[in-house]
């Protein structure tokens, strides 16, 4: 071919300026182009004449169609698809014919698979409101200690240089590739808060620990276990792994994840956050929705789910107020011990407590209805009033607690705390209050509308407070 190319042979044929340069090649064909190389004349008749079934037989044939336009014969082309035939084309023009074997109706999802996917996207939009608190948590710690430790830098606009003073040279490819991240997200406009527009919100969950348990020596004033907070925050990266990627989450791995977290948000709000008066949260999504459901957070079967998921101590743990009435107040007389109950007061805890009168015909018909022995409610009712006289006895400010009786059918239970968390349980009338549903309440969780049914039960607990008879 070297050879050729220097020296061509000269042309026998004439120059059509119209159709380019034909030449005779040293084989004798003829080819189109300007250079040495010959390619066979599509249009040159054979010399025997058409093969047997016309030109469309062979592979690739090339012809002319009505148009005057080239056309490639695709039903001799080589492959899977054309091997059959009559085979549909796959040129674009229209849909494929479905492969045989398959029922379209197949690829439908029933009613059954609809539930189980909703279900694990519930599952997955409640992880993921953990996992949010804890990232955002955790930001806030981050920056809150360490930037007065390595400071803004020479520029305090410059966010980024505390972090990669404080995550060090081993670890500045992970920093360099968050500020890299940021710098797109900022380009592309994804950036829309700007709270948002710092290196630490672009730094991951592992990122954020590694962060953490590096300056271990600034955190350690203020928490107390590092091992413990480290178990923690593994526990919530398995639940983050899981939703970053929509598989699928178990409830057991949920509340593995939820108990988690709950720790986390714990050991981060003990010793750096004053807690006063605060108590365990209740669970964080329920009540970021619960203003749709007029400031219901939390419902349950019975009695023993409820202490199962939110202990009754753990709602009045550092209580200032609380307001409870029903038949016997079990749930908080029997719950407690004389010493805590005392405790509670001794600490600054006013209770207002109201009792079913033992004596009353309001409570034999309570007796009547529940099913049991007659004066057994009674009795334990007694009981539970004397054991609360005890404890006001204990005070050095016996005001602190009050009680006293009312003579009408009840209605529901209600343990009203600090004006903010409310248990309310409705009185079935042949079920123990053990055994009747419970619906937890948040006073502010209707966005401040005043629509809530805390407000309600409040009102009702207030009417009842005065028209009730005291004790000695």
């Amino acid at each position: 071919m070297a050879d050729r190319e220097s020296n061509p042979p000269p042309s026998t044929t004439d120059e059509d300026p119209a159709a380019g340069t034909s030449t005779t090649g040293l084989d004798g064909t003829t080819g189109f182009g300007s250079g040495g190389d010959t390619f066979p004349d599509p249009y040159a008749p054979c010399p025997d004449g058409d093969p047997p079934g016309g030109t469309a037989g062979l592979p690739g044939t090339v012809g002319l169609t009505d148009t005057g336009s080239f056309a490639l014969d695709p039903g001799s082309l080589p492959g899977p698809r054309h091997a059959a035939a009559g085979t549909a084309v796959l040129d674009g023009s229209g849909p494929p014919d479905p492969m045989p074997g398959i029922d379209p109706a197949t690829l439908t999802w029933t009613e059954d698979d609809w539930a189980a996917a909703l279900l694990r996207g519930r599952r997955a939009g409640r992880a993921y409101v953990y996992l949010n608190l804890i990232e955002q948590r955790l930001r806030a710690v981050i920056s809150a200690v360490l930037v007065p430790v390595y400071g803004p830098g020479e520029n305090p606009h410059d966010d980024g240089a505390w972090v990669l003073a404080a995550a060090g040279s081993v670890q500045n490819e992970w920093v360099e590739r968050a500020e890299a991240v940021r710098e797109m997200s900022r380009r592309r406009g994804y950036i829309v808060d700007p709270a948002d527009d710092e290196l630490i919100a672009f730094l991951t969950l592992p990122q954020l620990r590694e962060l953490m348990v590096r300056n271990w020596w600034c955190f350690e004033p203020f928490l107390p276990d590092r091992r413990k907070l480290e178990r923690a925050l593994e526990e919530v990266e398995i639940g983050r792994h899981i939703v970053a990627r929509n598989r699928v989450l178990s409830p057991d791995v949920l509340a593995q994840v939820e108990r988690a977290c709950l720790r986390v948000l714990a050991m981060l709000d003990g010793p750096l956050a004053d807690q006063g008066d605060r108590r365990l949260a209740l669970d964080a999504v329920e009540e970021l929705f619960a203003g749709r459901y007029a400031d219901v957070v939390g419902v349950f079967q019975d009695r023993s789910a409820l202490q199962r998921r939110l202990p009754f101590a753990d709602l009045v743990d550092g209580a200032r107020g609380i307001d409870a009435m029903g038949v016997s107040l079990n749930l908080l007389c029997q719950n407690h011990s004389g010493r805590d109950l005392a405790r509670l007061g001794a600490g600054g805890c006013d209770m207002r407590l109201l009792f079913l009168n033992p004596a009353g015909d309001a409570m034999k018909q309570r007796e009547r209805d529940e099913g049991i022995k007659k004066g057994l409610l009674s009795r334990m009712t007694t009981l539970n009033i004397l054991h609360m006289r005890r404890v006001r006895a204990m005070l050095r400010e016996p005001r602190r607690i009050e009680i006293r009786l009312y003579d009408e059918a009840p209605r529901f239970g209600a343990y009203l705390v600090d004006g903010e968390v409310g248990l309310i349980q409705p009185y079935l009338r042949h079920a123990r209050g053990v055994e009747s549903p419970a619906f937890v309440l948040r006073a502010d969780a209707a966005g401040g509308s005043g629509r809530g049914l805390y407000p309600l039960f409040q009102e009702e607990f207030e009417q009842l407070w005065v028209a009730g008879k005291r004790t000695s």
